[in-house]
């Protein structure tokens, strides 16, 4: 069975011949740093080169940016483009030429995903895409703070980003899905730390579930799963995202609380991509195996593709991550 058959039998609770084998992000530029003096080869720099080193099956990801690369950057992390948001919805208007922009290259190059589509009709990959959601996106105008005070103070805004946003994502889903198939897709969205959603449930529907309901039908149209990426406990959150239209959840950090399974008991068909502890990786083979095995009930019931709860961290040796990917392939087979 090949890459994609594989992805989309196990996505639809379909048999398969073995869970896929993948790195759903990324390695962190620090963890590949010290890869590299350990013996991995110095000229594998690239996420799909070092993915095809270590044999793991090839899922291309692309995400399309609403804020153009042009776009002056905030101060400092957690920042936002607007600073003064006193007078706000002005300085989003002045903000808009480097908003929502639709050009020859961007936010996405036909070059590209033409290389990829070849490989994807073999059958050899899969291919997926990330949009800035409805709370990721107002985040990155307002800052960190301003937009947890912006859905009490500017609500008119946060609603006006949020419809200009969902407009903007059908024209690029309608217009990459001309001539590509893409596999499934994540709203990134990291709405939840340790403690569950950084907002009501009642926010979620006021400020954000108009919007879903207005993209998913699109998406749902051409066949695309659509996955959340959110950071943090997403455990109460599934249940939104569930009504939403959303079809799946990833990463699912343990160390947050985020439990598959308590999940799943809630939204029987929701999919999950993650779970696997990431801090577990470094303490070695009986450790990993341990969280393997606590994972097992999930992986036979289908829907559900282990991989690391987030990027691989730095303290984990190549020789650690190469055990953890053997332990992968061996529970990958007990599907």
């Amino acid at each position: 069975m090949k890459n994609r058959e594989r992805f989309k039998n196990l996505m639809n609770f379909k048999k398969v011949d073995r869970m896929p084998i993948i790195e759903w992000a990324s390695w962190w530029d620090k963890t590949i740093e010290r890869w590299h003096t350990e013996g991995l080869p110095h000229n594998l720099t690239d996420r799909y080169e070092i993915s095809r080193y270590f044999d793991l099956d090839i899922y291309y990801q692309d995400w399309f940016r609403p804020i153009h690369w042009t776009c002056p950057p905030p101060p400092y992390h957690g920042a936002g483009l607007i600073s003064d948001i006193s007078n706000a919805a002005l300085k989003y208007e002045e903000l808009k030429e480097f908003l929502f922009k639709i050009e020859t290259d961007w936010p996405f190059s036909e070059k590209k995903w033409d290389k990829w589509t070849s490989e994807q009709e073999n059958g050899d990959a899969v291919i997926w895409f990330t949009l800035d959601g409805f709370f990721w996106f107002p985040r990155k105008i307002l800052g960190i703070e301003n937009h947890l005070y912006g859905f009490y103070d500017l609500p008119d805004l946060m609603h006006q980003m949020n419809k200009e946003l969902s407009d903007w994502m059908i024209q690029i889903i309608e217009k990459i899905c001309k001539n590509y198939s893409p596999d499934f897709m994540t709203f990134a969205e990291d709405l939840s730390y340790n403690n569950g959603p950084m907002l009501s449930e009642d926010m979620f529907d006021e400020f954000m579930l108009p919007y879903y309901k207005k993209v998913i039908p699109i998406l749902k149209k051409y066949e695309i799963k659509v996955f959340i990426d959110s950071d943090g406990n997403v455990n109460k959150a599934a249940r939104w995202f569930e009504k939403a239209g959303i079809d799946g959840i990833l990463p699912l950090e343990k160390q947050a609380g985020s439990d598959p399974l308590t999940i799943r008991r809630e939204c029987p068909t929701m999919l999950f991509i993650g779970a696997f502890d990431k801090m577990k990786i470094s303490k070695g083979e009986f450790e990993m195996r341990k969280e393997f095995e606590s994972l097992l009930p999930m992986i036979r019931e289908g829907g559900f593709i282990v991989s690391c709860d987030h990027q691989t961290p730095p303290q984990v040796s190549l020789e650690n991550y190469k055990i953890y990917l053997s332990l992968l392939r061996e529970y990958a087979n007990l599907i």
